[in-house]
């Protein structure tokens, strides 16, 4: 697969607040990367400065190779929603559409399709000033598709969408990927960065602090620990403790066991005559395995009672 996003090495200041510190990653074509991170990671300045909305002190962020500002019809390019709200509330759908379309040498027939892909076809003569925000946010996506391009970028993507629209937008974004573009994804919704990213570039006070596959970050996370459920905790615990394996015990009559394979438990549970209903290997939600990454880049913490 080919890099078509490049960032390397960026640093930013505004004032004494450090925005970015030598974020460096890049994001293939054919899958959805997501970027998260809590806030102030610096999500939404690498994605301003890949976009020439803001410049870097230090580092470069390119698009097929070039920066920004060197893409001829940018649109063609790289399609990109970062706010929603960005909008001229007294211009139609599809007036706003076809202004954008206009400045790109896109015609009228463009602006239909991709008002019909995003499913805005019915409300194209309505002024954007009155549209929710589940329908600003796929006006948005309208505009990204608009110069059909292989890079997409998309902050917060499922932000006022109701359910039938978050099941479209992980299909959309699916399919996008499918046909070789290059899909970053911001998102604070773990649940629905599992649900649609392959892989996952993780930002913590302006650095990456993991870039990986989503399976492999769950994985590591999981740490080979093994569920075990049993009436009979203390005398599981002795046997398996003495096998050399270390026994928490969990809710209810859970053990999570770590140091031994879920088959060797079964045999050494079996062999002793330790009742057990489950022996199964643990595997941590994406959502565990994001807060142990980015526990110590968290900006503002609640006060623990």
């Amino acid at each position: 697969m080919q890099a078509i996003i490049e960032v390397s090495g960026l640093r930013k200041r505004f004032g004494r607040n450090t925005a970015l510190d030598g974020m460096s990653f890049t994001v293939l074509g054919g899958q959805v990367t997501g970027f998260v991170g809590p806030n102030g990671a610096g999500k939404s300045t690498t994605m301003r400065v890949i976009l020439g909305l803001d410049a870097a002190e230090e580092g470069s962020a390119l698009i097929g190779g070039l920066p920004y500002a060197r893409l001829r019809r940018p649109l063609t390019q790289v399609g990109a929603l970062l706010d929603a709200g960005a909008v001229q509330p007294g211009r139609t759908a599809r007036n706003h559409l076809l202004w954008l379309a206009h400045s790109q040498g896109l015609g009228a027939r463009r602006v239909d399709e991709v008002l019909d892909e995003v499913g805005l076809s019915p409300a194209a003569r309505r002024k954007a000033g009155g549209f929710s925000l589940g329908m600003r946010q796929r006006l948005g996506i309208a505009a990204a598709l608009l110069g059909d391009p292989p890079v997409l970028m998309l902050d917060e993507p499922v932000n006022g969408l109701d359910p039938e629209g978050i099941v479209w937008m992980r299909g959309l974004l699916r399919s996008l990927a499918a046909q070789g573009r290059a899909v970053l994804v911001s998102s604070h919704l773990m649940s629905e960065v599992q649900d649609t990213a392959d892989h996952l570039v993780v930002a913590g006070r302006g650095r990456v602090v993991a870039d990986t596959s989503v399976a492999d970050l769950i994985a590591r996370a999981s740490r080979g620990r093994v569920t075990v459920r049993t009436p009979a905790r203390p005398q599981a615990t002795a046997v398996l403790t003495h096998a050399g394996a270390t026994a928490v015990a969990g809710d209810g009559d859970t053990l999570t066991v770590s140091g031994l394979a879920a088959e060797r438990i079964v045999a050494l549970l079996n062999a002793d005559a330790v009742p057990f209903s489950e022996v199964a290997a643990h595997r941590a939600t994406l959502e565990a395995a994001y807060m142990e990454l980015t526990g110590d880049a968290v900006e503002f913490r609640e006060a623990t009672r």
